[in-house]
């Protein structure tokens, strides 16, 4: 089994990601750490030595190397993903694939969150290149950009503007019909 977390930068999916994954018994992954793993840099940095279109690659391949750990039986967990991992249709169907697949049967729950709450979380932007400038205009952009795809690959989708961390978790877990002991 798997939970993945979509939505935009400042959603909290590391956050409430943390949360299912402890509630759950199960390993958090996140994306961008794997990525982190995989090239020696951070997002940030791959951003600005090679370039997004660089960045999304990399974010491919440990979307990948995650969906193929489950399916070959390394146990169940719970993924963060980055917030523009939506956006190659490559991944969408990744993640769909992993939904329809026995083994994964994966629950891919959106994070969703208003723009003024983004921009709340992120504060300055400090380390997220695709905010550079205006925080605030750039989430309000992204934000309106990839509604559609979240809303394309999510199975369950979780309103968290007024949401502490663990109301989240509690609805990840019943939008995911996990509960506590299921693996």
């Amino acid at each position: 089994g798997m939970i993945v977390l979509v939505g935009m930068m400042g959603a909290g999916k590391t956050t409430v990601g943390r949360q299912v994954a402890d509630r759950l018994g199960w390993p958090l992954v996140d994306t961008d750490e794997v990525v982190a793993a995989r090239t020696g840099a951070t997002p940030a940095q791959l951003f600005g030595e090679r370039g997004e279109a660089a960045f999304r690659a990399e974010e491919s391949a440990a979307l990948d190397e995650v969906l193929r750990s489950v399916r070959t039986g390394a146990g169940p967990v719970v993924v963060a993903t980055g917030g523009g991992v939506v956006v190659a249709e490559a991944n969408r169907q990744a993640l769909a694939a992993a939904v329809a697949d026995p083994v994964c049967a994966a629950a891919v729950v959106w994070l969703r969150a208003a723009p003024g709450t983004l921009a709340a979380r992120v504060g300055t932007g400090e380390g997220r290149p695709l905010l550079a400038g205006s925080p605030s205009a750039a989430l309000t952009t992204l934000a309106a950009e990839r509604a559609g795809l979240y809303e394309a690959v999510a199975t369950a989708v979780v309103d968290v503007d007024d949401l502490a961390a663990e109301q989240a978790a509690d609805r990840v877990l019943a939008a995911a019909g996990t509960s506590p002991g299921a693996a």
